[in-house]
């Protein structure tokens, strides 16, 4: 069974923060790799438009997190938390935060990726566009790979990359089948 069915079936085809049920997509949890269904959830398009560009985010749908915030699901309860610190100047944001548990390893997941969500920090292309784990990047220039005995050509597409969770001006990749780490100032989305 795919992640992408799992989730379908863990969240009863609803998103696992809004349960809107329109454009549902796998949304990876930084900085965990997604490889499981663990580290996923599913979020609607218009979640997944304000997690990636918090500062737009609208509070008012954000009230769903009432309900989110006590999700057995720890990757939902990340998400969760996360927005509500970013939400936190809202009264009813602080108090949810306040009434919020979360067991020590999830919240320290919490924390780890709060660096990737901030302002400033998040992995961009050579656009300025934001990119995120899985997303498919073109390479604007050629690359001499280091360690490697071949020259990584414009134009050649890098598939399903993975962010450097500590460096926004890396990301990972395959090319050629070789795993290579690209700076985000060569590709764009």
């Amino acid at each position: 069974m795919s992640i992408d069915s799992e989730l379908q079936t863990r969240s009863g085809g609803k998103c696992e923060l809004c349960e809107s049920t329109d454009t549902l997509n796998a949304f990876v949890v930084a900085p965990r790799s997604g490889a499981t269904v663990d580290e996923n959830i599913l979020i609607c398009g218009t979640c997944s438009a304000q997690i990636n560009e918090p500062d737009q985010a609208d509070p008012n749908h954000w009230r769903c997190l009432n309900s989110s915030i006590w999700s057995e699901v720890p990757a939902a309860q990340v998400v969760s938390w996360r927005m509500l610190n970013h939400l936190n100047h809202e009264g009813w944001a602080q108090d949810l935060l306040d009434m919020m548990y979360m067991d020590d390893e999830t919240m320290e997941w919490a924390k780890t990726g709060m660096a990737a969500a901030e302002p400033g920090s998040a992995h961009k292309d050579s656009n300025g566009n934001v990119l995120q784990h899985g997303d498919t990047v073109v390479l604007i220039k050629d690359l001499d790979v280091k360690g490697a005995n071949f020259t990584a050509k414009r134009g050649t597409a890098v598939r399903n990359i993975a962010l450097v969770a500590d460096n926004p001006e890396h990301i990972e990749g395959k090319v050629n089948g070789q795993h290579i780490v690209i700076l985000t100032k060569f590709v764009k989305k």
